[in-house]
């Protein structure tokens, strides 16, 4: 019995590996984002203290909606979008972002003043922690909206952007990684 010990440890230690060898490596959130493209594509997506977030509703369909009026206020734009993350739950999450004097390919600031702003609620968090909004006194607020392509001809806006959002008492929100490109 001793001198087959050896034997069966080591069918037991390759049995094991074979079991490793069969099971998927996890998929990078990263790698699950919609490219960063520039042709109207009709995508958002980002990360969320690095979850992937890509807006979606009931039955697969988006819930994404961009907004620009080059005459209001010098250029205003809002990217809003929402998800159910739970199939047959109706609680959302929701990523927003936006401003005005958005009028030329470039970097604008989030939080550094009022012009520009962003938002993340999550309806699975507890009041107040399931609403942070960069226009509240309460919530620190930090990130680049980056407008890549503005072609009012062409009717498209595409843009990356990154945020960090915080409240007293709460976990801090930050959305990195993130992209969208629209036809209006």
């Amino acid at each position: 019995m001793l001198r087959k010990l050896p034997l069966y440890l080591a069918l037991l230690l390759l049995t094991q590996c074979s079991k490793c060898k069969n099971d998927p490596l996890p998929i990078d959130p990263v790698n699950q984002l919609p490219p960063a493209t520039q042709t109207g594509a009709n995508t958002f997506g980002c990360l969320v203290n690095g979850m992937l977030y890509t807006p979606s509703g009931y039955n697969g369909v988006s819930n994404y909606a961009v907004l620009y009026d080059p005459g209001f206020q010098g250029g205003s734009l809002q990217v809003q979008t929402y998800r159910y993350p739970k199939q047959g739950v109706s609680k959302t999450q929701e990523v927003a972002l936006g401003g005005i004097h958005i009028n030329h390919i470039g970097d604008y600031q989030i939080g550094l003043t009022e012009d520009v702003g962003a938002s993340f609620i999550d309806d699975y968090r507890n009041t107040p922690c399931n609403e942070y909004r960069s226009d509240r006194n309460n919530t620190y607020a930090k990130g680049t909206l980056t407008i890549t392509k503005l072609d009012l001809n062409a009717g498209i806006i595409s843009g990356t952007f990154g945020f960090t959002l915080a409240q007293p008492g709460c976990d801090t929100i930050k959305v990195t990684q993130g992209r969208f490109d629209k036809k209006l």
